[in-house]
C-alpha cells in the first residue's frame, strides 16, 4: 500500500503525469510494479477501485431520531381510554 502512495503522490507533484492519459500511464505504472489495483484505477479512471487496498471502507451514519419519543410526553387527558385516538384540533384542519 506504500508504494501505492508513494506513486500516487510522484503523479501528483509531476504535471507531465498528472494530466497523462491511461495509455500514457499505464507502461510507466508496469516499470515501478505498481499494484494490480492501481493499474485497474488508472485503465479505467475509476479511484474507487483502489478502496480495499487503501483500507476505505464504507461509513454509515446512524439514523437517530434528535426528538423525544411519545412514551416521554404526559397524557393531557387524564384517565381517558389511550387507546382512543384523540380528536384533530379543528384550528389545524382550517389551516390546511
Amino acid at each position: 500500500m506504500s508504494d501505492t502512495i508513494e506513486l500516487l503522490s510522484t503523479i501528483g507533484q509531476d504535471a507531465s503525469l498528472r494530466h497523462a492519459s491511461a495509455e500514457e500511464l499505464a507502461p510507466i505504472l508496469e516499470q515501478a510494479n505498481a499494484s494490480e489495483a492501481l493499474k485497474a484505477a488508472v485503465a479505467a479512471g475509476n479511484s474507487s477501485l483502489l478502496s480495499e487496498e487503501l483500507g476505505n471502507k464504507p461509513r454509515f451514519e446512524p439514523q437517530i431520531v434528535h426528538s423525544p419519543g411519545h412514551e416521554d410526553e404526559e397524557s393531557d387527558q387524564g384517565d381517558a381510554d389511550s387507546s382512543q385516538p384523540s380528536e384533530p384540533d379543528n384550528d389545524t384542519l382550517s389551516k390546511r
